[in-house]
């Protein structure tokens, strides 16, 4: 199947074809709607694609194969794929959310000459405490009881998901956005990606990642805890954490403006904002 509609590929208009790419990547429970604040920052200046995962949003669910997408290499294979139906490489820009930074990182492994810079926001190689070294947020425990409440009440659980992730203090349109995202999607398909989010480990991959990256991490987010960025930033070696006063898991939702002013700072790569 085509990737281009298997994949709800989305391209917004630019005058010039040959004008640096950003490519964006939702996070598990969302899709390409999530982007729709941050990209008119970006109009005059890039060619812009979205795109959903197979399960997510207006992805064609008859391509959905619960062997492929029970890991996130599937969902990597996904990108891979939209990016070679595209005819892309070297000139995009990676920007993904949560999970999405894993399988950004994951697809720049098999094919790194595809990304010239990855923006992650909110991003975590892996959401389980690993004591004494590492604390993903999470005990395993904590995450079986989210997985099976997803099996027993699935709607109850998007009610009580959708403000962890937007924030104690976030609006209720967001929170309602969310509720309304993760409602939408098939619960079959929804388990797995649930399960192939929070259960996976990429910390052994970070170090063979030679794509430049930018971390950018919420200041109180209930999903990832401030030491991951600071994880992240000493384990993938061009990167670079900036720590954004936000609350919440979706900066690029609940503060736009913010996330488009470091992007662009950041993609300007002027003197106060350099790679090491």
């Amino acid at each position: 199947m085509d990737a281009i509609q298997r994949n709800n590929v989305q391209q917004l208009v630019h005058a010039n074809q040959h004008a640096p790419v950003l490519l964006y990547a939702h996070g598990f429970g969302c899709n390409q709607d999530v982007w729709q604040l941050l990209t008119p920052a970006f109009s005059s200046s890039h060619r812009q694609i979205l795109f959903d995962y197979v399960g997510s949003g207006s992805s064609d669910a008859r391509a959905f194969d619960p062997d492929r997408y029970g890991s996130l290499q599937g969902y990597a294979q996904d990108l891979i794929e939209v990016c070679d139906a595209l005819g892309l490489s070297n000139n995009v820009t990676f920007v993904g959310h949560s999970v999405s930074c894993s399988i950004g990182i994951l697809a720049s492994l098999q094919r790194p000459e595809l990304f010239s810079e990855m923006i992650l926001v909110g991003p975590s190689p892996c959401f389980l405490n690993d004591t004494p070294d590492y604390r993903g947020g999470f005990e395993r425990e904590d995450l079986e009881a989210l997985l099976e409440l997803m099996d027993q009440n699935y709607i109850g659980w998007a009610h009580y998901f959708a403000p962890l992730v937007a924030g104690s203090d976030s609006d209720q349109p967001l929170t309602s956005q969310l509720s309304g995202s993760f409602c939408s999607t098939d619960p079959v398909m929804a388990r797995l990606f649930a399960q192939a989010t929070f259960f996976s480990d990429i910390r052994e991959d970070l170090s063979r990642c030679t794509i430049p990256c930018l971390i950018l991490q919420h200041h109180r987010d209930a999903l990832v805890p401030l030491l991951v960025g600071e994880y992240l930033k000493a384990h993938l070696k061009n990167s670079l954490l900036e720590i954004m006063d936000v609350t919440g898991h979706c900066a690029h939702m609940s503060n736009p403006h913010l996330v488009a002013a470091i992007v662009h700072k950041y993609l300007s790569r002027n003197d106060t904002f350099v790679l090491p």
